[in-house]
C-alpha cells in the first residue's frame, strides 16, 4: 500500500489547525499541525513531509521569512495562506519561494484540491528531464547537478535549488537557444491544471536570473524576446549519469 502524503500545517489559528488537520485526514493524507515558526522547524528535523501548508501572519517569524529561509535547505512544497488579498503579498510570496497562494477564507475543499494538484507536478517531471537520463548540465560556466538538486557556480559556490525554480531551469535546459511563450512554461512547470492567466511564470524567471546572475531585461542567459516569451540563449552540455 502506497504511503499516505504527509503535510505540515503551520497556523496560529488553532481552530483552523483543527479542522485542516481534521479534513486532510478524512480524504487520505496524513497531517501534523503546529502554530508557529520554531515549531515548523522541531517537526521538519523530526520528520518527513510531502507538502507545507504555511500562514503568512505568524507570531515570531512570519511565513515569508519562514518560506525564505526554507527554500536554503529543501524544496519541500509549500502553499502559503494569508488574510491579505492584494495582488503584491502573492507576488512576494511566490518570489520567496511558495509553489501556490491561497487568501483567507478559503474552503478546505480548494485548499485539498491544491495540494494534489502540487504532488502530482512536483512528481512528473517530464521523462527527458529525469535525473537519472542527465546527472550533470553544464551552461555558461554554471553546472546543475540534478542528482543532488544544486547548482556550482563559475566561481565553484554550491547553491541548493528545488521547487518552481528548479523545474523552470530544467525546462530551459533541455530547450536552449528556443523562444518559449509564457503558456508553454506555465504548462511544462505547473501542468494543464494551471491557470491559462496565470503570469507568476514572470515572477519565477526574474527569480531565477536573479540566482544566475542574469537579473536584468537585458539578460545575457535568459533573454526576453518581446511579445513572444523567453530563450535560454547559451549552449548547454549535459552528462549522463
Amino acid at each position: 500500500m502506497d504511503r499516505a502524503d504527509h503535510i505540515l500545517i503551520v497556523d496560529d489559528d488553532a481552530e483552523i489547525r483543527g479542522l485542516l488537520g481534521r479534513y486532510l485526514q478524512k480524504n487520505g493524507l496524513r497531517s501534523t499541525a503546529v502554530g508557529d515558526g520554531r515549531a515548523m522547524w522541531q517537526a521538519l528535523e523530526k520528520g518527513t513531509f510531502d507538502l507545507i501548508v504555511l500562514d503568512l501572519m505568524l507570531p515570531g517569524e512570519d511565513g515569508l521569512t519562514l518560506c525564505r529561509n526554507l527554500r536554503v535547505r529543501s524544496d519541500i512544497p509549500v502553499i502559503m495562506l494569508t488574510a491579505r488579498g492584494e495582488e503584491t503579498d502573492r507576488i512576494v510570496g511566490l518570489e520567496m519561494g511558495a509553489d501556490d497562494y491561497l487568501p483567507k477564507p478559503f474552503s478546505a475543499r480548494e485548499l485539498l484540491a491544491r495540494i494534489k494538484v502540487i504532488l502530482r507536478r512536483a512528481r512528473s517531471l517530464p521523462p527527458n528531464l529525469r535525473p537519472e537520463e542527465e546527472r550533470e548540465i553544464r551552461f555558461a560556466g554554471w553546472v546543475l547537478d540534478t542528482a543532488h538538486r544544486h547548482l556550482v557556480s563559475p566561481a565553484g559556490v554550491v547553491t541548493p535549488i528545488g521547487g518552481a525554480e528548479y523545474r523552470l531551469l530544467r525546462i530551459f535546459l533541455a530547450h536552449p537557444n528556443r523562444v518559449l511563450n509564457r503558456d508553454q512554461l506555465v504548462e511544462m512547470t505547473r501542468g494543464k491544471e494551471a491557470d491559462a492567466l496565470d503570469r507568476s511564470i514572470d515572477v519565477q524567471v526574474s527569480r531565477l536570473r536573479r540566482r544566475l546572475g542574469d537579473g536584468s531585461r537585458d539578460a545575457a542567459m535568459i533573454r526576453t524576446v518581446r511579445g513572444e516569451g523567453y530563450v535560454l540563449s547559451v549552449p548547454v552540455d549535459k552528462a549522463a549519469a
